[in-house]
């Protein structure tokens, strides 16, 4: 489920800001969503200036953008690494005194798997958000893409440690969302999280999972749009 929330004006400073980072001949990690939406676009732009890069995108919306605005695509596997990754979040722990400062809670578009992937296969991961992302405590659900003939197992295994798993309906068809691996996603309440890296461990451990939401220990620096500007945080 996505978050809903942040000016279009946060979210395009936000965005643009992170797009400042990648350098000529960068391979860079292109996330999915509305606020990275607005760094890609600013990487075509740049691409339309004369800088030469490679986008790898994390979802069809994702490539679909990169394509229209002229970002030349490749792949994980055709590269030897992943210069820079920009990608949103559903929420970013904002305290720089707790251990788990930076964590993010994504999946909001289901494209969390891919995501991760090339995310955690980045040198540097920067994240874009608005204020309307912040917060003390993960506390949203955090989605889990799971095999299909494997959710209700799954579900069954959430709810033993304290989960409330739901599963993620499309809006605009009958029948549950599907994922561009060709998968299911139970969006799993458990409140406040205290722990995320422990809860993402136990969720890892769940035969029949493929990812989860929770991106700890991943980002390297966190572009917050404001209406008057960009607030910059660093882990």
């Amino acid at each position: 489920m996505k978050t809903a929330g942040g000016s279009e004006a946060a979210k395009r400073r936000a965005g643009e800001r992170a797009a400042e980072e990648v350098e000529d001949g960068f391979v860079v990690g292109l996330g999915t969503g509305s606020t990275t939406a607005h760094a890609i676009r600013a990487l075509g732009r740049d691409v339309d200036d004369g800088l030469e890069i490679r986008g790898i995108p994390t979802s069809f919306q994702s490539r679909q953008l990169a394509l229209e605005v002229g970002i030349p695509l490749t792949t994980l596997d055709a590269v030897d690494g992943v210069d820079l990754a920009i990608d949103g979040a559903d929420q970013v722990v904002d305290d720089p005194d707790a251990e788990d400062d930076g964590a993010l809670i994504k999946g909001g578009g289901g494209a969390h798997a891919r995501e991760k992937l090339v995310d955690a296969a980045a040198d540097r991961f920067v994240v874009v958000a608005d204020p309307s992302k912040l917060a003390g405590t993960l506390e949203r659900p955090v989605p889990v893409e799971v095999v299909p003939d494997a959710h209700t197992v799954v579900a069954d295994r959430i709810r033993a440690f304290g989960g409330e798993p739901t599963l993620r309906e499309a809006g605009e068809k009958d029948g549950p969302v599907v994922t561009d691996n060709g998968n299911l996603v139970l969006d799993c309440a458990f409140g406040s999280i205290d722990d995320p890296d422990g809860l993402a461990g136990s969720l890892s451990q769940i035969p029949g999972v493929l990812e989860h939401g929770l991106f700890v220990g991943l980002a390297d620096v966190t572009y917050v749009g404001r209406e008057d500007g960009v607030e910059r945080r660093v882990y």
